[in-house]
């Protein structure tokens, strides 16, 4: 049996195909059908690794990610330019900017997440340790 990936059967259902994903309109359908996936935390080498891998491949439509860990002050995520003058300007090149943020084994217990598009619309989502912890 041929399966589909939900990303691509919601792009060919809602005719996003011929897009080139790098404005609100067109990331925004995305990243609300992935909320659950926008982070996750993985231990590793010692650490509490929070990757924001999801909601950087679809960062361009988006001016702005701010989190927040345990329910402290918002910090601003930063993100790599779009490529708008490539083929995929959504590519995560990381040459100066890492996917994720680090943080002391076992701190990240919860995590907020505030998203704001480049139509000034905001999406939030907040996120318990064990629901977006890797094995």
């Amino acid at each position: 049996m041929l399966r589909f990936s939900p990303i691509l059967l919601l792009i060919a259902a809602t005719g996003l195909a011929a897009q080139t994903f790098t404005t609100a309109a067109e990331v925004k359908p995305i990243l609300t059908a992935t909320k659950p996936q926008w982070i996750a935390v993985r231990e590793y080498d010692g650490r509490d690794l929070l990757y924001f891998t999801n909601l950087l491949a679809w960062r361009c439509g988006v001016t702005s990610v701010s989190y927040a860990l345990n329910g402290g002050e918002e910090v601003a995520l930063q993100m790599e330019p779009c490529h708008d003058d490539t083929a995929q300007p959504n590519a995560l090149l990381m040459e100066t900017v890492q996917p994720y943020i680090a943080a002391d084994l076992g701190s990240v217990a919860t995590v907020s997440v505030t998203v704001t598009f480049d139509d000034g619309s905001v999406d939030t989502g907040t996120y318990d340790r064990k629901a977006v912890l890797i094995p």
